[in-house]
């Protein structure tokens, strides 16, 4: 039997994403895209996080907790290569893994200590589920994590392409003046799956507590609805 280990969830992150779709497939994409990391309970010792403050940005190590299984597969279908192309799972970042944990490095705008909620930290780029749980943070440290010079494998030879976003002033209207650039952000990624490719089909993504439908051209977005309630 292989070795097992129990780890604590010792937070969990808030954000504009209630689904998987529309989310940026990679952290720091949307700088624009904000979040609060909210610690449980037994965590809330703000002595724990003394010192943080001094870093501009900080790892997140979390669970996809929406891709948990039984069993794992040792090959995937990335959906950046067409979803067609079976590449090892070790070689991809699918969610679907033995262990089902994400790795994300994210801005660190502010520490701030809630009268509720003891300390919560601020932070810009992530790519997470509203409510994903949060097993470990750690600093990031500039000169021993960012390796310019690093072979990115598959993701080198995968064009990314930025859509140019058209969403009419009466629909952007609607969208919180803070949470705008978030969303024109994210649809400028591309949402969909490389393998869509139906001018005529419309999607929709769900976003801060409100629902955007859109469709996609070429290189051109357009949003042609959006509708809900107020942003969470």
């Amino acid at each position: 039997m292989p070795e097992t280990h129990t780890i604590q969830v010792i937070a969990r992150i808030k954000t504009d994403f209630s689904e998987k779709f529309g989310i940026p497939r990679q952290s720091g994409l949307v700088q624009d895209c904000k979040a609060l990391v909210v610690f449980e309970p037994e965590f809330r010792n703000p002595d724990a996080l003394r010192g943080l403050e001094d870093f501009s940005h900080i790892w997140l190590i979390w669970q996809f907790s929406q891709a948990v299984r039984p069993d794992w597969s040792p090959t995937v279908r990335p959906p950046r290569l067409g979803g067609n192309k079976r590449l090892g799972v070790f070689a991809t970042r699918s969610p679907f893994r033995p262990n089902a944990l994400g790795l994300s490095a994210v801005g660190l705008e502010a520490v701030e200590q809630d009268p509720v909620l003891g300390p919560v930290l601020h932070v810009a780029g992530a790519d997470l589920l509203d409510g994903t749980p949060i097993y470990d943070i750690k600093p990031y440290i500039p000169y021993a994590d960012s390796l310019p010079e690093a072979a990115g494998g598959f993701t080198d030879r995968v064009e990314r392409v930025m859509l140019a976003v058209d969403c009419p002033p009466a629909l952007l209207e609607q969208v919180p003046d803070e949470k705008r650039a978030a969303l024109l952000g994210v649809l400028a990624q591309d949402p969909r799956p490389s393998y869509q490719a139906d001018p005529d089909r419309v999607y929709g993504m769900s976003f801060a507590g409100l629902e955007v439908h859109f469709t996609v051209n070429g290189g051109r977005l357009i949003v042609t609805e959006i509708s809900g309630g107020a942003a969470v």
